[in-house]
This record gives C-alpha cells, structure tokens and sequence, in this order.
C-alpha cells in the first residue's frame, strides 16, 4: 500500500490527495507533524516537508509537483496534464500560478499566519499580512472568473491539475472562513463544480485539532 505523508489544510499535500483520488488510487495518509523534524521522516525527505509519497515497491517522491507528474505519467488515465504539448504547457503554467503566486499572495497570508504558527509555534499572526491576503484574494478570484468565462475548466475543456491546484488553495482558505465567495459568483460556481467531485470528499471531511471549519465548508451547496 502507498503512503502519503501529510499534513491538515497544506495545499500542496492536499493537491496530491485530489490527484491520488480522482486516479482512484489506493492510499494510506500519515499526518507529518513537521515542526517535530522526525529523523525518520527527514531520511526520506531531507527537505522537512511535505508531501511525501511512499510507493508500495519503496520508491519515495517528494514536492508536490514531483508527486503529481510522476502519478501522471504511470498512471495514465485519466490524464490530468493533458495530450499535446500547448495544453501541457497551459496546465503547468495555471499550477504555478496558484502554487506560487497564490500561495505567496494569499494562502500564507491567511492560512499560514492564522493557522499554521499555532502549529508551529511561531508568534503571533502579522496584521499587515493578514490584511495583504484579504486584498490579495480578490484579484485572484477575478482571474478564475476570467477564466471560466471562456473554458470549461481553468486550462480548457478537460479537468486538469490547474484545476486541483487552485481548489486545494481555496479549499484551505475556505476551511478558516476566508473566502469572499458571495463577491465572486464566477469563481463560487466553478469551485462549486470542483467540490461536488468524489475526489474533493475527504477534504470536506478534514478536520484539524482544536479548529472548527467555517459552517459552510463540507456543504457543496455553500
């Protein structure tokens, strides 16, 4: 049985969560506490975070990136890079704007400031930035409604990991409540399509220690 180590509300664990899902892969998930820098765990990835996959043969793969094309490329249906190089190159591009941007912008603003130093016992949240990333989010939001107005899904008319991306990023800022949905019909109804898939089930089931989600957070309905 594979392995994913993990960790409550990280995006990028849980974007390989998704993609393990939607491949209707079998696998066991480990909470990583990585603030504890477990020697164990640091062997198989020197790094100190997470995501981490365990194959069942012991192939060991680390950065969600990583974890993601590999699954792509051995397992192969359904594809969600894409088939020809452009549609590639669009998906890549729309995973590196949420994972980087967005999450520079706005999910360590929020999340990471909000929740995340509890954890990991890092001071008090930072006004400033929480503030940056409720200002932030709304150009974002904007951006996914442009989108959608044009594609089915965010990189075209196939599902893909831009897709799987974006909602990973949501799905955390929206388990604290910090989403402005009610601004943003556009990216609301996509999300909404995202999170009635199977695949999006076990995240709406998480829940982290001592931290309620927002009331709305596991109704696909909002």
């Amino acid at each position: 049985m594979r392995t994913l180590y993990h960790l409550w509300l990280h995006p990028f664990s849980r974007k390989v969560r998704i993609v393990l899902a939607e491949k209707k892969l079998d696998f066991k998930s480990e909470i990583e506490r990585v603030w504890e820098r477990r020697t164990e765990f640091l062997a198989m990835n020197p790094a100190g975070d997470v995501p981490v996959l365990v194959e069942a043969d012991g192939t060991t793969l680390a950065n969600s990136m990583v974890i993601c094309e590999y699954l792509d490329e051995v397992y192969p249906e359904p594809s969600l890079l894409g088939h020809d190089p452009v549609q590639k190159a669009e998906v890549r591009r729309l995973t590196c704007w949420f994972d980087i941007k967005f999450n520079q912008e706005v999910t360590e603003n929020l999340v990471g400031e909000k929740l995340m130093k509890r954890f990991l016992k890092m001071g008090e949240p930072h006004g400033p930035s929480i503030r940056a990333g409720h200002a932030n989010i709304h150009y974002h939001m904007d951006y996914i409604g442009f989108l959608t107005e044009k594609r089915n899904w965010l990189a075209g008319d196939q599902f893909s990991l831009a897709n799987i991306a974006a909602a990973a990023h949501l799905s955390a800022i929206d388990y604290i409540g910090d989403v402005p949905w009610d601004e943003h019909q556009a990216a609301k109804d996509w999300y909404a399509r995202v999170k009635s898939r199977p695949s999006f089930q076990g995240l709406l089931e998480d829940r982290i220690p001592g931290f309620l989600p927002a009331r709305h957070y596991e109704n696909v309905d909002f």
